[in-house]
């Protein structure tokens, strides 16, 4: 049972119990006013005035409202189960962990889901205090020392917190492995604001000229035909698609956002993956990336692989590193990092058995990415024209943004690969 059902379900018994109680002390008040002796009429003198409002059978008094005035009135009957699913679902834990030299504290609730809206607070052994100061349930503190420290989560109205302090290792190093509490971090675009999110600019399109190809090619010998596909495609229908002579698709798994730099999944990722699936084309993904550093690059590969971990891929999955309109947080970027985070989202991937690559344009490549650093992947080139220019070695041509392929409304990337 998922979090939301489980909420909707304590929910509707404490309603049920209430609805219960309410309805057994209304008989009860019935009940008592039909006793013998209950319906009471002034005895009236002839000729004189009356003396008493006369009560109508069943009330006893005249005020309607005199049940708010007992305090008792509307609690239910003892209900052990009832009252331990409260206490469960006010217990709070911590979940910790350290990529390098840093610490991410996620505080939970009994579904393990990060607990919102609250400005929680825990002692860090020997720092001191820090505050969840966006309440989003996740405490993120860096520049540590490696070692070991205890880390406690101080009490909060209306929570049971852990006695107990959670002690943790912070890490020397990145160890390029899949972070397991990853998907507590993705979130879906109707957390965030996806119009400032997601904002992703092709730097292929101001590279292309006159000859760019943006027909459906024929491909021969190994060659294979494909397309890459996000929310901005909107609903495919994959029969006519495959019918179409697609060999394969590279889908979008997700984006971090160039702003919050929020782990987001795509809105159409599961739909598109399991409609590939069923007609048969052969997938990869890929991940926009805006990570500053290598521990983001791990956090950006860790979620991908949270994501496909119910599919089958034959081809890689991909780190798109382009930029985000000049105002990405990681647009500024040099050379040196951005290519340490390449590496680190290809490491991790590979360590988790799958192959990675690395998507950019030529220019890109040539200005912005150490690639004498990144043989060792699959590379994805993007280059808008006949023949390309770029002197490097790669396994999978973009060559046009504009094509067509039956069972997609509108423009679509289309590749070759080798």
């Amino acid at each position: 049972m998922d979090s939301k059902l489980r909420r909707i379900v304590i929910l509707a018994s404490i309603g049920a119990v209430l609805l219960v109680g309410l309805l057994v002390v209304y008989a009860d008040s019935l009940t008592a006013s039909r006793k013998p002796g209950a319906d009471v009429h002034p005895v009236q003198t002839a000729g004189a005035e009356e003396t008493a409002e006369p009560v109508r059978s069943g009330q006893v008094g005249d005020d309607l409202s005199a049940f708010l005035q007992d305090a008792s009135f509307f609690d239910p009957e003892p209900n052990p189960v009832l009252d331990a699913a409260k206490d469960a679902a006010s217990r709070l834990s911590l979940v910790v962990t350290s990529v390098e030299k840093d610490l991410r504290i996620q505080i939970v609730d009994v579904d393990g889901d990060p607990v919102r809206g609250e400005s929680f607070l825990i002692e860090l052994e020997g720092l001191g205090e820090y505050k969840d100061l966006d309440r989003d349930g996740v405490i993120y503190i860096g520049d540590l020392t490696a070692g070991e420290y205890s880390v406690r989560l101080l009490p909060a109205d209306g929570y049971h917190v852990p006695a107990d302090a959670v002690r943790v290792k912070v890490k020397d190093k990145v160890e390029y492995v899949v972070i397991d509490d990853i998907s507590l971090l993705i979130k879906t675009e109707e957390e965030i604001d996806a119009a400032a999110e997601d904002s992703g600019v092709a730097d292929a399109l101001a590279d292309a000229d006159r000859t760019e190809i943006k027909t459906q090619q024929n491909t021969s010998g190994s060659q294979k035909l494909g397309i890459d596909v996000s929310k901005w495609n909107g609903a495919i229908d994959w029969d006519r698609v495959k019918n179409a002579g697609v060999d394969f698709a590279i889908i979008r798994a997700g984006y971090r956002g160039s702003v919050t730099g929020s782990l987001v999944v795509d809105p159409y990722f599961e739909v598109n993956m399991r409609g590939a699936a069923a007609s048969g084309i052969p997938v990869g993904v890929y991940f926009f990336t805006q990570a500053v550093n290598e521990v983001e690059a791990v956090e950006e590969a860790s979620a991908v692989i949270r994501l496909v971990r119910d599919y089958d891929l034959e081809y890689p999955i991909f780190i798109d590193t382009e930029g985000a309109g000049g105002n990405g947080r990681a647009d500024g970027l040099d050379p040196e990092t951005r290519t340490l985070v390449c590496e680190a989202f290809c490491r991790t991937v590979e360590n988790a058995q799958y192959r990675g690559g690395v998507y950019a344009s030529r220019n890109w490549y040539n200005n912005n990415l150490h690639t004498d650093r990144l043989g060792n992947y699959y590379i994805w080139l993007a280059e808008y024209r006949s023949a390309p220019l770029y002197q490097g070695y790669y396994q999978m041509w973009q060559y046009t943004s504009k094509g067509s392929v039956d069972g997609i409304a509108g423009n679509v990337d289309m590749n070759i690969s080798y």
